[in-house]
Protein backbone atom coordinates (compact mmCIF):
# COMPACT_ATOMS: atom_id res chain seq x y z
CA UNK A 1 0.00 0.00 0.00
CA UNK A 2 1.44 3.86 -0.89
CA UNK A 3 0.40 6.51 1.40
CA UNK A 4 0.33 9.65 0.26
CA UNK A 5 2.82 11.60 2.21
CA UNK A 6 0.36 14.62 2.77
CA UNK A 7 -2.13 13.08 4.48
CA UNK A 8 -0.37 10.90 6.28
CA UNK A 9 -1.62 13.24 8.91
CA UNK A 10 1.10 12.92 11.67
CA UNK A 11 5.05 13.96 11.07
CA UNK A 12 8.05 11.16 11.32
CA UNK A 13 11.18 12.65 12.61
CA UNK A 14 13.66 10.32 10.55
CA UNK A 15 16.51 9.35 12.79
CA UNK A 16 14.57 10.48 15.89
CA UNK A 17 10.72 10.41 15.51
CA UNK A 18 8.36 8.14 13.39
CA UNK A 19 5.06 6.42 14.43
CA UNK A 20 4.40 2.26 13.72
CA UNK A 21 2.54 0.01 15.88
CA UNK A 22 4.09 -1.85 18.85
CA UNK A 23 4.59 -5.38 18.05
CA UNK A 24 3.82 -8.24 20.02
CA UNK A 25 6.49 -8.87 23.12
CA UNK A 26 6.29 -11.76 25.48
CA UNK A 27 4.22 -9.99 28.20
CA UNK A 28 5.53 -12.65 30.87
CA UNK A 29 9.32 -12.33 29.97
CA UNK A 30 9.24 -8.52 30.29
CA UNK A 31 7.15 -8.84 33.77
CA UNK A 32 9.65 -11.74 34.84
CA UNK A 33 12.59 -9.06 33.86
CA UNK A 34 11.22 -5.88 35.28
CA UNK A 35 10.86 -7.92 38.24
CA UNK A 36 14.16 -8.99 38.39
CA UNK A 37 15.44 -5.75 37.82
CA UNK A 38 13.48 -3.97 40.70
CA UNK A 39 14.85 -6.58 43.17
CA UNK A 40 18.11 -5.57 42.34
CA UNK A 41 17.47 -1.89 42.74
CA UNK A 42 16.14 -2.36 46.20
CA UNK A 43 18.98 -4.84 47.11
CA UNK A 44 21.63 -2.20 46.18
CA UNK A 45 19.37 0.85 48.07
CA UNK A 46 19.38 -1.68 50.92
CA UNK A 47 22.50 -3.55 51.55
CA UNK A 48 24.75 -1.70 49.26
CA UNK A 49 28.11 -1.00 51.32
CA UNK A 50 28.15 3.03 49.84
CA UNK A 51 25.81 5.53 49.50
CA UNK A 52 23.98 5.28 45.83
CA UNK A 53 21.71 6.93 43.72
CA UNK A 54 18.89 4.28 42.26
CA UNK A 55 17.90 6.85 39.81
CA UNK A 56 21.48 7.58 38.06
CA UNK A 57 22.07 3.34 38.26
CA UNK A 58 18.69 3.39 36.53
CA UNK A 59 19.41 6.05 33.96
CA UNK A 60 22.86 4.00 32.96
CA UNK A 61 21.33 1.23 32.74
CA UNK A 62 18.95 2.14 30.03
CA UNK A 63 21.48 3.99 28.42
CA UNK A 64 23.75 0.60 28.29
CA UNK A 65 20.64 -1.48 26.59
CA UNK A 66 19.83 0.88 24.22
CA UNK A 67 23.55 1.12 22.82
CA UNK A 68 23.56 -2.46 23.16
CA UNK A 69 20.99 -2.56 20.29
CA UNK A 70 22.14 -0.28 17.42
CA UNK A 71 23.62 2.86 17.50
CA UNK A 72 20.77 4.91 17.21
CA UNK A 73 18.73 3.68 20.14
CA UNK A 74 19.02 6.15 22.71
CA UNK A 75 17.68 7.41 26.00
CA UNK A 76 17.27 11.07 26.37
CA UNK A 77 17.32 12.79 30.17
CA UNK A 78 13.81 15.23 30.95
CA UNK A 79 16.32 18.33 30.95
CA UNK A 80 17.34 17.56 27.21
CA UNK A 81 14.16 16.04 25.72
CA UNK A 82 12.90 20.01 24.54
CA UNK A 83 15.79 21.03 23.65
CA UNK A 84 17.01 18.03 21.62
CA UNK A 85 13.98 18.51 19.30
CA UNK A 86 13.97 22.39 19.39
CA UNK A 87 16.39 22.48 15.78
CA UNK A 88 13.92 20.34 13.74
CA UNK A 89 10.84 22.33 15.06
CA UNK A 90 11.99 25.40 13.09
CA UNK A 91 11.76 27.88 15.62
CA UNK A 92 12.78 28.52 19.36
CA UNK A 93 11.57 31.27 21.96
CA UNK A 94 14.12 34.05 23.13
CA UNK A 95 15.43 37.47 21.54
CA UNK A 96 16.75 36.49 18.28
CA UNK A 97 20.20 37.29 17.50
CA UNK A 98 23.27 35.61 16.74
CA UNK A 99 26.28 35.59 18.75
CA UNK A 100 29.88 35.14 19.89
CA UNK A 101 31.57 34.93 23.62
CA UNK A 102 34.42 37.27 22.35
CA UNK A 103 36.93 38.42 24.94
CA UNK A 104 34.66 37.31 27.60
CA UNK A 105 32.25 39.43 26.22
CA UNK A 106 28.76 38.50 24.68
CA UNK A 107 28.97 40.18 21.28
CA UNK A 108 25.75 40.52 19.03
CA UNK A 109 27.02 39.23 15.48
CA UNK A 110 23.83 39.72 13.87
CA UNK A 111 20.14 40.33 14.73
CA UNK A 112 17.32 38.15 13.36
CA UNK A 113 15.41 40.30 10.67
CA UNK A 114 12.32 40.87 12.15
CA UNK A 115 13.04 39.75 15.44
CA UNK A 116 12.40 41.14 19.05
CA UNK A 117 16.40 42.42 19.49
CA UNK A 118 16.38 44.11 16.47
CA UNK A 119 12.89 45.58 16.60
CA UNK A 120 14.08 47.54 20.01
CA UNK A 121 17.11 48.70 18.16
CA UNK A 122 20.01 45.70 19.35
CA UNK A 123 23.01 45.95 16.58
CA UNK A 124 25.74 44.21 15.70
CA UNK A 125 28.75 44.51 17.55
CA UNK A 126 26.65 45.82 20.34
CA UNK A 127 28.46 44.29 23.87
CA UNK A 128 25.74 42.69 26.08
CA UNK A 129 27.03 43.41 30.31
CA UNK A 130 24.36 42.59 32.11
CA UNK A 131 21.16 40.72 32.35
CA UNK A 132 18.17 41.16 34.23
CA UNK A 133 20.92 43.36 36.61
CA UNK A 134 23.73 40.47 36.54
CA UNK A 135 26.77 41.46 35.36
CA UNK A 136 27.40 38.60 32.22
CA UNK A 137 30.90 40.46 31.58
CA UNK A 138 34.70 39.59 32.44
CA UNK A 139 33.08 36.47 33.90
CA UNK A 140 33.96 33.36 32.35
CA UNK A 141 30.57 33.19 30.86
CA UNK A 142 30.55 30.05 28.06
CA UNK A 143 28.22 29.78 25.55
CA UNK A 144 25.56 27.27 26.97
CA UNK A 145 25.03 29.81 29.70
CA UNK A 146 23.97 32.69 26.83
CA UNK A 147 20.98 30.48 26.28
CA UNK A 148 20.12 30.22 29.59
CA UNK A 149 20.18 33.92 29.59
CA UNK A 150 18.21 34.87 26.76
CA UNK A 151 15.96 32.14 25.79
CA UNK A 152 12.57 32.11 27.52
CA UNK A 153 9.48 31.76 26.71
CA UNK A 154 7.45 33.93 24.28
CA UNK A 155 6.25 37.28 26.12
CA UNK A 156 8.51 37.19 28.39
CA UNK A 157 10.46 40.54 29.06
CA UNK A 158 14.41 40.54 29.60
CA UNK A 159 15.93 43.68 30.22
CA UNK A 160 19.73 44.33 29.08
CA UNK A 161 22.43 46.84 29.47
CA UNK A 162 24.52 47.31 26.40
CA UNK A 163 27.81 48.93 25.58
CA UNK A 164 27.82 50.44 22.32
CA UNK A 165 30.72 52.09 20.38
CA UNK A 166 30.95 55.67 20.19
CA UNK A 167 28.20 55.84 23.34
CA UNK A 168 29.69 57.41 26.59
CA UNK A 169 27.31 54.98 28.40
CA UNK A 170 25.72 51.77 29.19
CA UNK A 171 22.35 51.38 26.78
CA UNK A 172 19.16 50.24 28.24
CA UNK A 173 17.17 47.71 26.27
CA UNK A 174 13.96 46.19 27.47
CA UNK A 175 13.29 43.27 25.27
CA UNK A 176 9.92 40.92 24.67
CA UNK A 177 10.72 37.52 23.99
CA UNK A 178 8.99 36.06 20.45
CA UNK A 179 8.90 32.76 18.50
CA UNK A 180 12.34 32.88 16.40
CA UNK A 181 12.54 31.07 13.27
CA UNK A 182 15.52 28.66 12.94
CA UNK A 183 16.43 28.34 9.06
CA UNK A 184 17.24 24.96 7.28
CA UNK A 185 17.97 26.71 4.16
CA UNK A 186 21.40 28.35 3.82
CA UNK A 187 21.85 29.70 0.75
CA UNK A 188 20.08 29.92 -2.13
CA UNK A 189 21.55 32.47 -5.35
CA UNK A 190 21.92 31.81 -9.14
CA UNK A 191 25.37 30.17 -10.20
CA UNK A 192 24.61 31.54 -13.73
CA UNK A 193 21.59 32.63 -16.16
CA UNK A 194 19.88 29.27 -15.71
CA UNK A 195 21.05 27.25 -13.24
CA UNK A 196 20.56 27.93 -9.65
CA UNK A 197 22.01 27.12 -5.76
CA UNK A 198 20.29 25.78 -3.18
CA UNK A 199 22.18 24.51 0.18
CA UNK A 200 19.92 23.06 3.13
CA UNK A 201 21.48 22.35 6.20
CA UNK A 202 18.84 20.18 8.13
CA UNK A 203 15.46 18.55 7.30
CA UNK A 204 12.79 20.54 9.74
CA UNK A 205 8.99 20.84 10.00
CA UNK A 206 10.08 24.70 7.96
CA UNK A 207 12.42 23.13 4.81
CA UNK A 208 9.32 22.25 2.57
CA UNK A 209 7.95 26.13 2.75
CA UNK A 210 11.74 27.41 2.87
CA UNK A 211 12.84 25.62 -0.49
CA UNK A 212 9.52 26.38 -1.91
CA UNK A 213 9.96 30.05 -1.36
CA UNK A 214 13.70 29.87 -2.70
CA UNK A 215 12.83 27.91 -5.66
CA UNK A 216 10.17 30.79 -6.63
CA UNK A 217 12.47 33.38 -6.19
CA UNK A 218 14.73 32.54 -8.31
CA UNK A 219 12.49 31.78 -11.03
CA UNK A 220 10.70 35.51 -10.18
CA UNK A 221 14.74 36.83 -10.93
CA UNK A 222 16.29 34.44 -13.83
CA UNK A 223 15.00 31.56 -16.48
CA UNK A 224 15.87 28.66 -13.78
CA UNK A 225 15.57 25.53 -15.63
CA UNK A 226 18.43 23.62 -13.77
CA UNK A 227 19.13 23.33 -9.94
CA UNK A 228 22.16 22.33 -7.83
CA UNK A 229 20.98 20.97 -4.43
CA UNK A 230 23.70 20.57 -1.75
CA UNK A 231 23.23 18.12 0.90
CA UNK A 232 26.42 17.69 2.13
CA UNK A 233 26.90 17.92 5.61
CA UNK A 234 23.37 17.37 6.19
CA UNK A 235 22.35 15.25 8.79
CA UNK A 236 18.72 14.98 8.42
CA UNK A 237 16.27 15.26 10.26
CA UNK A 238 12.08 14.92 9.68
CA UNK A 239 11.30 11.99 7.21
CA UNK A 240 8.38 13.81 6.01
CA UNK A 241 10.70 16.74 5.10
CA UNK A 242 12.69 15.01 2.94
CA UNK A 243 9.37 13.26 1.16
CA UNK A 244 7.90 17.06 0.24
CA UNK A 245 11.23 17.95 -0.79
CA UNK A 246 11.93 14.70 -3.34
CA UNK A 247 8.44 15.30 -4.27
CA UNK A 248 9.64 18.92 -5.75
CA UNK A 249 11.46 17.17 -8.54
CA UNK A 250 9.04 13.69 -8.74
CA UNK A 251 5.90 13.66 -11.03
CA UNK A 252 2.79 11.57 -9.16
CA UNK A 253 2.78 8.30 -7.39
CA UNK A 254 6.90 7.89 -7.94
CA UNK A 255 7.70 5.45 -4.70
CA UNK A 256 10.02 7.70 -2.45
CA UNK A 257 10.89 5.42 0.73
CA UNK A 258 9.43 3.02 2.40
CA UNK A 259 10.06 1.34 5.89
CA UNK A 260 10.25 -1.99 7.39
CA UNK A 261 10.94 -3.74 10.58
CA UNK A 262 10.09 -6.77 12.53
CA UNK A 263 7.36 -5.44 14.26
CA UNK A 264 6.62 -2.89 12.15
CA UNK A 265 4.46 -3.59 9.04
CA UNK A 266 5.29 -1.89 5.73
CA UNK A 267 4.90 1.69 4.86
CA UNK A 268 5.38 3.33 1.50
CA UNK A 269 5.36 6.75 0.76
CA UNK A 270 5.16 8.47 -2.78
CA UNK A 271 5.56 11.70 -4.38
CA UNK A 272 2.19 13.75 -5.40
CA UNK A 273 1.30 15.84 -8.51
CA UNK A 274 2.71 18.90 -7.00
CA UNK A 275 5.74 20.03 -7.90
CA UNK A 276 7.95 23.00 -8.85
CA UNK A 277 10.86 21.15 -10.55
CA UNK A 278 9.30 17.96 -12.41
CA UNK A 279 11.23 19.40 -15.36
CA UNK A 280 14.93 20.56 -15.56
CA UNK A 281 18.31 19.41 -14.73
CA UNK A 282 19.34 18.37 -11.40
CA UNK A 283 22.43 17.62 -9.76
CA UNK A 284 22.64 16.67 -6.02
CA UNK A 285 25.99 17.16 -3.85
CA UNK A 286 26.75 14.87 -1.29
CA UNK A 287 29.06 13.25 1.18
CA UNK A 288 30.26 11.29 4.20
CA UNK A 289 28.37 13.90 6.37
CA UNK A 290 24.86 13.22 4.39
CA UNK A 291 23.13 11.52 6.49
CA UNK A 292 19.56 9.93 7.01
CA UNK A 293 16.86 12.21 5.46
CA UNK A 294 19.82 13.45 3.14
CA UNK A 295 20.40 9.94 1.97
CA UNK A 296 15.97 9.42 1.35
CA UNK A 297 16.18 12.30 -0.85
CA UNK A 298 19.61 11.00 -2.77
CA UNK A 299 18.94 7.62 -3.06
CA UNK A 300 14.95 8.52 -4.75
CA UNK A 301 16.71 10.77 -7.06
CA UNK A 302 19.22 7.90 -7.98
CA UNK A 303 16.50 5.47 -8.25
CA UNK A 304 14.55 7.18 -10.44
CA UNK A 305 17.07 8.96 -13.17
CA UNK A 306 15.65 12.01 -11.87
CA UNK A 307 19.30 13.71 -11.25
CA UNK A 308 22.83 13.05 -11.11
CA UNK A 309 24.69 12.20 -7.57
CA UNK A 310 28.25 14.23 -7.25
CA UNK A 311 30.30 14.14 -4.40
CA UNK A 312 31.40 11.37 -1.86
CA UNK A 313 29.32 8.01 -0.52
CA UNK A 314 26.98 9.24 2.01
CA UNK A 315 27.08 8.19 5.76
CA UNK A 316 25.22 5.13 5.91
CA UNK A 317 21.98 5.91 8.30
CA UNK A 318 19.03 4.25 7.59
CA UNK A 319 17.17 3.22 11.28
CA UNK A 320 14.17 4.91 12.01
CA UNK A 321 13.18 5.60 15.77
CA UNK A 322 10.01 5.76 17.76
CA UNK A 323 10.06 8.32 20.53
CA UNK A 324 8.90 6.29 23.41
CA UNK A 325 8.56 8.69 26.95
CA UNK A 326 8.94 7.20 30.00
CA UNK A 327 7.44 8.04 33.81
CA UNK A 328 9.54 10.95 34.90
CA UNK A 329 9.76 13.51 31.68
CA UNK A 330 12.68 11.53 30.00
CA UNK A 331 12.72 9.06 26.73
CA UNK A 332 13.80 6.81 24.57
CA UNK A 333 14.32 6.96 20.38
CA UNK A 334 14.06 3.19 19.90
CA UNK A 335 14.49 1.94 16.36
CA UNK A 336 11.67 0.37 15.25
CA UNK A 337 12.84 -0.45 11.45
CA UNK A 338 14.82 0.12 8.50
CA UNK A 339 14.20 2.52 5.62
CA UNK A 340 14.92 1.25 2.04
CA UNK A 341 14.99 3.55 -1.68
CA UNK A 342 12.58 3.17 -4.02
CA UNK A 343 15.42 0.15 -5.61
CA UNK A 344 14.89 -1.67 -2.60
CA UNK A 345 18.55 -0.63 -1.34
CA UNK A 346 18.71 -0.60 2.55
CA UNK A 347 21.40 2.76 3.44
CA UNK A 348 22.00 1.69 6.87
CA UNK A 349 25.62 0.52 6.96
CA UNK A 350 26.65 -2.50 9.24
CA UNK A 351 26.33 -2.10 13.04
CA UNK A 352 27.25 -5.76 14.24
CA UNK A 353 30.50 -5.13 15.36
CA UNK A 354 28.95 -2.78 18.05
CA UNK A 355 28.72 0.72 18.94
CA UNK A 356 32.63 1.55 19.17
CA UNK A 357 33.48 -0.05 15.77
CA UNK A 358 30.71 1.74 13.92
CA UNK A 359 31.49 5.49 15.55
CA UNK A 360 34.88 4.50 13.83
CA UNK A 361 33.38 4.07 10.25
CA UNK A 362 34.87 7.90 9.17
CA UNK A 363 38.65 6.76 10.82
CA UNK A 364 38.11 3.67 8.29
CA UNK A 365 36.97 5.21 5.27
CA UNK A 366 40.27 7.81 5.75
CA UNK A 367 42.60 4.77 5.91
CA UNK A 368 41.10 2.66 3.29
CA UNK A 369 41.63 5.92 1.15
CA UNK A 370 38.04 5.52 0.60
CA UNK A 371 37.84 9.56 0.73
CA UNK A 372 40.38 10.06 -1.30
CA UNK A 373 40.03 7.59 -4.54
CA UNK A 374 37.46 6.16 -5.92
CA UNK A 375 38.84 2.91 -6.87
CA UNK A 376 39.45 2.41 -2.86
CA UNK A 377 35.67 1.50 -2.82
CA UNK A 378 34.88 -1.24 -2.11
CA UNK A 379 30.97 -1.97 -3.22
CA UNK A 380 28.79 -5.00 -2.07
CA UNK A 381 28.53 -7.15 -5.51
CA UNK A 382 25.82 -9.38 -3.42
CA UNK A 383 23.53 -6.47 -2.81
CA UNK A 384 22.76 -5.34 -6.61
CA UNK A 385 19.48 -3.44 -7.36
CA UNK A 386 18.68 -1.93 -10.67
CA UNK A 387 17.17 1.94 -11.00
CA UNK A 388 13.39 2.60 -11.77
CA UNK A 389 13.85 4.13 -15.50
CA UNK A 390 17.39 3.18 -16.96
CA UNK A 391 18.14 0.18 -15.21
CA UNK A 392 21.24 1.35 -13.50
CA UNK A 393 23.19 -0.81 -11.69
CA UNK A 394 23.88 0.92 -7.96
CA UNK A 395 24.41 -0.83 -4.39
CA UNK A 396 23.54 -1.58 -1.14
CA UNK A 397 25.08 -2.27 1.85
CA UNK A 398 25.44 1.25 3.37
CA UNK A 399 24.76 4.88 2.08
CA UNK A 400 24.31 6.28 -1.31
CA UNK A 401 26.95 5.95 -3.83
CA UNK A 402 27.23 9.09 -6.10
CA UNK A 403 27.11 8.98 -10.23
CA UNK A 404 30.54 10.94 -10.14
CA UNK A 405 32.94 11.02 -7.17
CA UNK A 406 35.01 14.09 -5.77
CA UNK A 407 37.90 13.16 -3.34
CA UNK A 408 38.51 15.05 -0.56
CA UNK A 409 41.62 17.41 -1.25
CA UNK A 410 44.84 15.71 1.06
CA UNK A 411 46.97 18.51 0.71
CA UNK A 412 49.60 18.69 3.87
CA UNK A 413 49.33 22.79 3.62
CA UNK A 414 45.89 22.62 4.73
CA UNK A 415 46.54 21.74 8.17
CA UNK A 416 48.17 24.93 9.09
CA UNK A 417 44.78 26.32 7.36
CA UNK A 418 42.39 24.31 9.15
CA UNK A 419 44.54 24.95 12.81
CA UNK A 420 44.20 28.68 12.52
CA UNK A 421 40.32 27.66 12.01
CA UNK A 422 40.14 25.56 14.99
CA UNK A 423 41.94 27.81 17.21
CA UNK A 424 39.02 30.43 16.13
CA UNK A 425 42.16 32.79 14.91
CA UNK A 426 40.22 33.48 11.67
CA UNK A 427 36.90 34.12 12.72
CA UNK A 428 38.06 36.20 16.11
CA UNK A 429 40.06 37.98 13.53
CA UNK A 430 37.31 39.43 11.58
CA UNK A 431 35.29 40.18 14.37
CA UNK A 432 37.78 42.53 15.39
CA UNK A 433 37.66 43.86 11.52
CA UNK A 434 33.90 44.33 11.65
CA UNK A 435 34.74 45.83 15.16
CA UNK A 436 36.43 48.49 13.55
CA UNK A 437 34.81 49.12 10.04
CA UNK A 438 31.50 47.78 10.41
CA UNK A 439 29.91 51.22 9.98
CA UNK A 440 32.49 52.43 7.39
CA UNK A 441 32.17 48.80 5.46
CA UNK A 442 28.21 50.05 5.11
CA UNK A 443 28.51 53.06 3.86
CA UNK A 444 31.09 51.52 1.17
CA UNK A 445 29.27 48.56 0.80
CA UNK A 446 25.58 49.02 0.31
CA UNK A 447 24.97 45.53 -0.84
CA UNK A 448 26.10 42.89 -1.99
CA UNK A 449 27.38 43.09 -5.91
CA UNK A 450 29.08 46.47 -4.58
CA UNK A 451 31.06 44.22 -1.97
CA UNK A 452 31.99 41.66 -3.88
CA UNK A 453 33.18 43.76 -6.71
CA UNK A 454 35.48 46.13 -4.96
CA UNK A 455 36.63 44.87 -1.23
CA UNK A 456 39.35 42.92 -0.90
CA UNK A 457 40.87 41.28 2.41
CA UNK A 458 44.57 43.08 2.63
CA UNK A 459 48.13 41.33 3.25
CA UNK A 460 47.77 43.74 6.55
CA UNK A 461 44.70 41.84 7.27
CA UNK A 462 46.10 38.57 6.82
CA UNK A 463 49.09 39.35 8.76
CA UNK A 464 47.46 39.68 12.08
CA UNK A 465 45.74 36.60 11.37
CA UNK A 466 48.74 34.82 11.28
CA UNK A 467 50.57 36.98 14.49
CA UNK A 468 47.54 35.92 16.16
CA UNK A 469 47.98 32.12 15.16
CA UNK A 470 51.71 32.33 16.70
CA UNK A 471 50.22 33.76 19.82
CA UNK A 472 48.00 30.75 20.02
CA UNK A 473 50.76 28.18 19.23
CA UNK A 474 49.86 27.86 15.22
CA UNK A 475 53.97 27.40 14.03
CA UNK A 476 54.27 29.75 10.98
CA UNK A 477 56.07 27.68 7.93
CA UNK A 478 56.13 30.31 4.70
CA UNK A 479 54.94 27.25 2.56
CA UNK A 480 52.14 26.51 4.53
CA UNK A 481 51.36 30.53 5.10
CA UNK A 482 51.80 31.05 1.13
CA UNK A 483 48.81 27.79 0.24
CA UNK A 484 46.55 29.42 2.99
CA UNK A 485 46.41 32.72 2.13
CA UNK A 486 44.24 32.77 -0.87
CA UNK A 487 41.91 30.39 1.39
CA UNK A 488 42.49 33.13 4.71
CA UNK A 489 41.26 36.11 1.91
CA UNK A 490 37.91 34.19 0.21
CA UNK A 491 37.29 33.06 4.53
CA UNK A 492 37.54 35.84 5.58
CA UNK A 493 35.91 37.94 2.82
CA UNK A 494 32.96 35.47 2.80
CA UNK A 495 32.54 35.93 6.95
CA UNK A 496 32.43 39.84 6.69
CA UNK A 497 30.17 39.47 3.70
CA UNK A 498 27.90 37.33 6.55
CA UNK A 499 28.39 39.93 8.62
CA UNK A 500 27.07 42.63 6.30
CA UNK A 501 24.28 41.06 4.29
CA UNK A 502 23.01 37.24 4.65
CA UNK A 503 24.51 33.75 4.92
CA UNK A 504 23.51 33.14 1.57
CA UNK A 505 26.25 35.55 0.25
CA UNK A 506 28.62 33.80 2.98
CA UNK A 507 28.26 30.45 0.63
CA UNK A 508 28.07 32.46 -2.64
CA UNK A 509 31.83 33.54 -1.65
CA UNK A 510 33.13 30.00 -0.30
CA UNK A 511 31.94 28.12 -3.20
CA UNK A 512 33.66 30.15 -5.83
CA UNK A 513 36.29 27.23 -6.88
CA UNK A 514 34.36 24.42 -5.44
CA UNK A 515 35.20 21.28 -7.45
CA UNK A 516 31.87 18.80 -6.44
CA UNK A 517 29.99 22.60 -7.64
CA UNK A 518 32.65 22.65 -10.86
CA UNK A 519 31.59 19.54 -11.76
CA UNK A 520 28.19 19.68 -11.40
CA UNK A 521 28.28 23.30 -14.10
CA UNK A 522 30.49 21.23 -16.33
CA UNK A 523 27.72 17.87 -16.63
CA UNK A 524 24.83 20.76 -16.44
CA UNK A 525 26.33 22.77 -19.46
CA UNK A 526 28.28 20.15 -21.49
CA UNK A 527 25.97 18.78 -24.32
CA UNK A 528 24.41 15.29 -23.87
CA UNK A 529 26.98 14.69 -20.98
CA UNK A 530 23.62 14.97 -18.02
CA UNK A 531 21.52 12.55 -20.49
CA UNK A 532 24.58 10.43 -20.95
CA UNK A 533 24.64 9.82 -17.36
CA UNK A 534 21.56 9.12 -16.56
CA UNK A 535 21.15 6.33 -19.38
CA UNK A 536 24.38 4.45 -17.76
CA UNK A 537 25.35 3.90 -21.77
Amino acid sequence: MIFNYKNAGFSILLGAMVCFGNGELKAQDVQNSTMKYGRLLRLVDSYYVDTTNVDVLTEKAIVEVLRSLDPHSVYISKEEVEKTNEPLQGNFEGVGISFNVYRDTLMVVTTIPGGPSEKVGLRAGDRIVQVDSKNIAGVGLKNSQVFDYLKGKKGTKVELKVKRKGEPGLLDFTIIRDKIPINSLDASYMLNDNTGYIKLNKFATTTGAEFLEAIKALKASSKLNSLVLDLRGNGGGFLNAAIELADQFLTAYKLVVYTQGMHSEKKEYASTALGELEQGKLVLLIDEGSASASEIVAGAIQDWDRGVLIGRRSFGKGLVQQPFPLTDGSMIRLTTAHYYTPSGRCIQKPYTEGVDEYQKDYIKRIEKGELFSKDSIVENKKLKFATKVSNRIVYGGGGIMPDIFIPLDTSKYYRYYNTLSRKNVIYTGVLDIMDTHRDEFKQKYPNFMTYTARFDVTDEMIEKILATGEKEGVKREEKSVEFARPLLKKQMKALIARDLFSISNYFQIMNQDDEAIKKAMEVLSKKGNYEKILSGK
